[in-house]
């Protein structure tokens, strides 16, 4: 063993309601593992800052690190997607694959232990399977026309195959409501749930939730125009949408980690309909990528006056200026002044943890575990993040 101690003015633990004031964290360097943490003594150099377990980045898409820059801000979802259409395809397989592993290894540079992925083909694939940074990878499907159903489910299982071929962690997943039939929706969805994960993009835009409630909007007239379907008007939220198709892929209730993403648009009732039939959720909240769109923010509020396990990510650079956890806590501190640092850090730890059952390993600096060790520098005189503070991986 090869112990080592590094001491700040806050040790993070997140075994606990609140840090640790002048701590130490002792690790064993050959693995990483945590051997100990406690108060600092007299003669500890306690360096000014935070120490924090790994972060793990619940929703990326890595494989379109390619965009990064080229997208107008503040489109809405309808403009956003124009531009995905447009742009989404510039590089090849080469670009797409160098651009994957440096976005990586500044994430793991930055504190990401683990992350939950995005992919539409196999261009990230090599990079995740030999890469420190433990990635579960979604293989989102699309597919507006009933009759691509077969195609497109016939596809993405020769892309598992070629991701079970490297290695890595993977399953079919649904997008969203506006990019499927709801025969796709359906069977995606069962082939996600036999996993034991599914990860879906949920209310993201009220151009979503007009879609589905009334049949209008933005995003109705962006389908229309270009001759795609659209799914049926049923005057009820998007996620009861979901749930729906969930029914029809597998009868409730469902104990698979299930990870509704984005949650902007999320409402009381939405929240009771999701708990009646999922027993473990998680809600991902993506607050940078949010702003870029539509200048909107989920609301964390309610969800916290409901317990809900919420996650962070970063999204993709096609949304977002850089993949940085600290940045996107920065925002959700500056918006929601209310919530404790030490909270804000168990959703973008522990939290995302639990949600790949990694938690025995990441999420928190607890003797035994593995997380990683992350040094965060201009904490203010509470420990909370500003925006000056930017985050090392220590080990």
């Amino acid at each position: 063993m090869d112990i080592r101690r590094i001491a700040a003015s806050f040790v993070y633990t997140l075994d606990a309601d609140e840090p640790i004031k002048n701590g130490y964290v002792e690790y064993d360097a050959a693995d990483g593992r945590i051997v100990a943490v406690g108060e600092c003594g007299p003669d500890d150099e306690v360096l000014p800052g935070a120490i924090v377990p790994g972060f793990v980045n619940s929703h990326c898409h890595i494989e379109l690190s390619h965009l990064h820059g080229k997208f107008r801000k503040g489109t809405g979802m309808a403009g956003f997607i124009d531009q995905i259409n447009a742009l989404r395809d510039w590089a090849g397989a080469d670009v797409k694959a160098r651009l994957t592993q440096e976005w990586m290894d500044k994430m793991w540079k930055d504190g990401v232990s683990a992350m939950s992925d995005i992919s539409n083909d196999d261009s990230s694939f090599k990079v995740k399977s030999s890469h420190k940074i433990y990635t579960r990878t979604f293989l989102e499907v699309f597919g507006s026309e009933p009759e691509m159903c077969e195609g497109v489910m016939s596809d993405v299982t020769k892309l598992k195959e070629t991701a079970d071929a490297e290695g890595i962690d993977a399953a079919p997943t649904p997008h969203s409501c506006y990019t499927m039939s709801p025969q796709l929706l359906s069977a995606s969805s069962a082939a996600g749930l036999e996993s034991g994960y599914l990860s879906y993009h949920s209310q993201e835009s009220q151009e979503e939730e007009d879609l589905l409630i009334s049949g209008s909007g933005a995003m109705y007239e962006n389908r229309k125009r270009s001759g795609m379907s659209t799914p049926p008007v049923t005057g009820e939220s998007s996620l009861k949408y979901f749930i729906d198709r969930l029914a029809a892929a597998k009868p409730a209730p469902y104990d698979e980690h299930i990870l509704l993403v984005h949650n902007v648009c999320l409402k009381q009732d939405d929240i009771d309909a999701a708990k009646k039939v999922m027993n473990n959720v998680y809600w991902a909240i993506c607050p940078l990528s949010n702003i870029f769109i539509h200048n909107a923010l989920p609301p964390v509020p309610l969800m916290r006056r409901n317990g809900l396990a919420i996650t962070v990510g970063t999204d993709s650079l096609s949304s977002n200026d850089d993949l940085d956890m600290v940045k996107e806590l920065v925002c959700i501190r500056q918006n929601f002044s209310e919530i404790p640092m030490n909270e804000i850090l168990v959703w973008a730890c522990l939290n995302g943890a639990r949600f790949l059952s990694k938690e025995k390993a990441l999420g928190s600096l607890t003797p035994g575990k593995t997380p990683g060790i992350v040094f965060v520098s201009n904490v203010d005189e509470n420990g909370s993040f500003t925006s000056e503070s930017k985050s090392e991986r220590v080990i």
